[in-house]
């Protein structure tokens, strides 16, 4: 016991010319970003297939996960969806999402190997739709500039 509290101290406290703060192993990549932002991504892909192979209900339509979002201690997840049609009238497929999400939890549990799953919560993603509107306020006033 007290060997393995040594190697994993030394193993930490390993520097540079003996000052205190460790140096960069050449040859070892470090991580491109946080663990939860990894889990996110992956959240996003599996929930991409199962609400397009498993969830049956017509009132969906075509939904796009556009992000997830994912807390630093993986205890909750905020999904964005978009979809076509959807600018406006998200309430139905919101309702069927938020009321999948046990389902969806669950298979998420099943492909992913993590200890907690995160609890889902489905929003709609109003971003594209203040993008359009952004890009008709500026080729307005370019075209009142022009005139």
């Amino acid at each position: 016991m007290n060997a393995l509290k040594w190697r994993v101290r030394s193993s930490v406290s390993i520097t540079e010319h003996g000052g205190s703060r460790p140096f960069n192993l050449p040859g070892v990549a470090l991580k491109e970003y946080a663990r939860h932002e990894r889990v996110g991504t992956q959240i996003q892909r599996e929930l991409s297939e199962l609400v397009r192979d498993k969830i049956r209900d017509p009132r969906i339509g075509i939904v796009t996960i556009q992000d997830v979002r994912v807390s630093r201690d993986l205890s909750w997840a905020k999904v964005y969806i978009t979809g076509v049609g959807l600018h406006g009238q998200a309430d139905e497929p919101l309702k069927v999402l938020n009321r999948a999400k046990g389902f969806l939890r669950h298979e998420l549990g099943q492909r992913m190997s993590l200890r907690i799953v995160p609890a889902l919560d489905f929003v709609y993603d109003e971003s594209i739709e203040r993008g359009e509107h952004l890009e008709s306020l500026i080729s307005q006033a370019n075209k009142d500039i022009s005139e």
